[in-house]
């Protein structure tokens, strides 16, 4: 079992920074791919990236947030960021993590996810 809890959302401007946080607990977190996805009243869950806990921290970004958006971890905390740069109006959303089993960009393959965080970019 995992249990994933995010942080860090707010109201920002356009071109600000964000990072939120995502605390990852369970015996059997290390063992999981850890991703960062966003959502907007009725669209479905857009894939921003995701991160592995293994050495060198292997990871992968959606074309939407690459070049902007960093994904990091620290293994000691158990906690993955997303660090937001230069974010735009189009960025608002409410931002989930999640754990699945394997490197994969499709929502339907994670296993576990948290309550989500919501990021407000305003013009």
């Amino acid at each position: 079992q995992v249990q994933l809890v995010e942080s860090g959302g707010g109201l920002v401007q356009a071109g600000d920074s964000l990072r939120l946080s995502c605390a990852a607990f369970g015996r059997t977190v290390n063992r999981y791919y850890m991703g960062w996805f966003r959502q907007t009243p009725g669209k479905e869950r857009e894939f921003v990236a995701w991160i592995t806990w293994g050495a060198g921290g292997v990871s992968f970004y959606g074309d939407s947030v690459k070049g902007r958006f960093t994904i990091s971890r620290d293994n000691a905390k158990f906690t993955v960021y997303l660090q937001m740069n230069s974010l735009k109006p189009e960025d608002t959303a409410l931002y989930y993590c999640a754990a699945a089993p394997s490197a994969t960009t499709l929502a339907q393959r994670y296993d576990y996810w948290g309550q989500g965080t919501q990021v407000t970019v305003s013009s």
